[in-house]
């Protein structure tokens, strides 16, 4: 099927062209009138869902694009107010009008009728939403999705001095990668000192979302946050037992590669011990890679390397370039962290990140155009609802696309050497993000298993379950208290917990969807393609059919991509 990047924004026939959110007074008609419209026939359901859909994009773009402006410039008060008078004063509004709604969509008789195969996924998520909607719940949403942004504000402000200049704690991070390893040390350390500087704010906000999340799940009848969080995010189709397995099968299946892969770092710079601050660096005389110097020269390399491997995904970029649709340079008020993020209603995503010239930005820009493509591909589906895929195949989309773009990297760098290099970075990457994949999950499980803890209590188990997933290649003596409170550092923990497995899940699917791209790379961006076009109207089990893939946990194919990686690695640096 050919595909086209020539998005165009949704046509209102239910809400005026005209029409732009300011209060709830203004929204509220439309979720009356779709509340006591009759339901007398399937047409007539269908034009109500339709409608219902246009106001659900109109609202998901309003929200969207509020967060956008806040994350691209944390010093604005005025984007920081209008964001929270959302989350404030109009979502709350909604929320009881959207229970109503799921619920007369449930009990109209006319519902069984609809595509059982189309609507099955949607139907299945919104009776259980209407099983977990608790009206005390509403103001505590509200205050912890404000709460929670408060991470990017404390954390956008945070800068450290090299050499008489400020830099912002991304913008630093290319000091790692000198040669000059006292300097490595220092910035580090500095780095470290700085984090440190906040780390009872962020201790004392972790807390405070701790105990109202803990609150929300006990007010729907869960016993801990956790159950309850696997119900909202729809995780249908695995248990936390499955988590349990994956945090194993990482201990004995990856870590003693990533042994391996820093004990071969170690040796190649030459180094009796190998220190936190020197996995970036190259020995004496390798300059770091630097594929860019601005964020418009990376969309421009990155538009080419999407087009060597389909037309249609460097369509996609240029069409987001002419919208408008990027801030990728690092600087002072930003927040931290790179995202995607789909808008309903015009279709076409906003990518943001915090780009600085390395090596780590360019898997970056790929992994976030991956979701973008993923965007275009399902923006063409007929409801929005049908548009909420889970995490676990949109990271599929983005990591997928950080291995296949792999063999086009050339448009990044002049010589071979170099394009080795980026390619031997990319696949340690591979296997050492997974311990901390394990390290946050395990986590989590436990500060909300846990939720009355002491702050002493947190460090203990942090500091228990983070050595369990430490490299025995890497010296962190010295370090305790940098690693005590290195779990602040991880933005997922406090803006949207719990999500940080669909990362490990989706590697195992990226790798094996690479896997298929070494063997016949058309079919690879065939099955890509037609699974993503399925937005959320499938199952994951079956979206990763869709792709070709096998959505398992087991060790035995856990331990399969594992040795497939390290062979490829091997390849790559012989």
């Amino acid at each position: 099927m050919n595909y086209s990047a020539d998005i165009q924004k949704l046509p209102r026939t239910f809400l005026p062209e005209s029409f732009t959110i300011t209060d709830w007074a203004s929204l509220k008609p439309y979720f009356d009138q779709l509340l006591e419209r009759p339901l007398d026939s399937r047409a007539a359901l269908e034009a109500w869902l339709r409608d219902m859909s246009e106001l659900e994009a109109v609202i998901g773009e309003d929200a969207a694009w509020r967060q956008i402006r806040m994350t691209c410039d944390t010093e604005n008060k005025e984007l920081e107010k209008a964001f929270e008078f959302f989350v404030m004063e109009i979502q709350p509004q909604i929320q009881p009008y959207a229970d109503k709604l799921n619920r007369k969509l449930v009990d109209c008789p006319f519902t069984a009728e609809l595509d059982q195969k189309e609507f099955h996924t949607y139907l299945r998520s919104v009776r259980k939403s209407i099983e977990l909607f608790r009206e005390a719940n509403i103001p505590l949403q509200a205050e912890t999705s404000v709460m929670a942004q408060q991470y990017g504000v404390i954390t956008g402000k945070m800068t450290i001095e090299v050499d008489g200049r400020e830099y912002t704690l991304q913008q630093a991070s290319k000091f790692l990668e000198s040669h000059d390893r006292n300097l490595r040390e220092t910035v580090y350390r500095k780095i470290g000192d700085r984090r440190l500087q906040d780390k009872d704010t962020l201790n004392e906000l972790y807390s405070t979302l701790i105990g109202k999340r803990d609150q929300i799940a006990r007010n729907a009848d869960f016993a801990n946050y956790r159950d309850y969080k696997f119900a909202e995010m729809n995780r249908f189709d695995y248990t936390k037992e499955d988590c349990f397995q994956f945090h194993e099968s990482v201990k004995t299946h990856v870590l003693a590669l990533v042994d391996f892969i820093y004990d071969r770092k170690r040796q190649k710079l030459g180094l009796q011990n190998l220190r936190p601050w020197d996995t970036e660096a190259e020995p004496e005389g390798i300059e770091p890679l630097r594929p860019f110097q601005t964020g418009d020269e990376l969309i421009d390399k990155t538009v080419a390397c999407f087009r060597q491997m389909d037309p249609f995904f460097a369509d996609c970029l240029l069409k987001m370039k002419e919208m408008n649709r990027f801030d990728l340079d690092s600087r002072k008020g930003k927040a931290p962290g790179g995202y995607n993020c789909p808008l309903e209603e015009t279709g076409a995503p906003f990518i943001f990140m915090n780009a600085a010239g390395q090596m780590h930005d360019v898997t970056t820009m790929v992994h976030e155009g991956g979701h973008a493509i993923h965007s275009f591909l399902s923006h063409r589906l007929p409801l929005t609802s049908f548009k909420q895929y889970p995490m676990e195949i949109a990271e599929v989309a983005s990591m997928a696309m950080e291995l296949m773009s792999m063999e086009y990297w050339d448009v990044y760098f002049d010589n071979a050497e170099d394009l080795r290099r980026a390619k031997e970075h990319q696949l340690e990457r591979v296997l050492t993000i997974f311990p901390w994949i394990a390290t946050i999950d395990k986590f989590q499980h436990w500060v909300y298993e846990n939720p009355t803890h002491t702050l002493e209590e947190r460090g203990d188990n942090w500091r228990r379950i983070v050595n369990e997933y430490t490299s025995l290649a890497m010296d962190v003596t010295g370090l305790e208290e940098y690693r005590t409170y290195s779990w602040q550092r991880q933005l997922h923990l406090f803006e949207v917990p719990f999500y940080y497995i669909e990362y490990g899940i989706a590697q195992l699917g990226a790798i094996g969807l690479w896997k298929q791209f070494k063997e016949n790379r058309q079919q690879a961006i065939t099955n890509y393609t037609n699974a993503l076009s399925l937005g959320g109207t499938r199952t994951l089990p079956e979206l990763y059919e869709a792709a070709g893939l096998r959505f398992s946990f087991a060790p035995d194919y856990i331990a399969e991509l594992m040795l497939f990686v390290h062979q490829e690695l091997e390849e790559v640096t012989r």
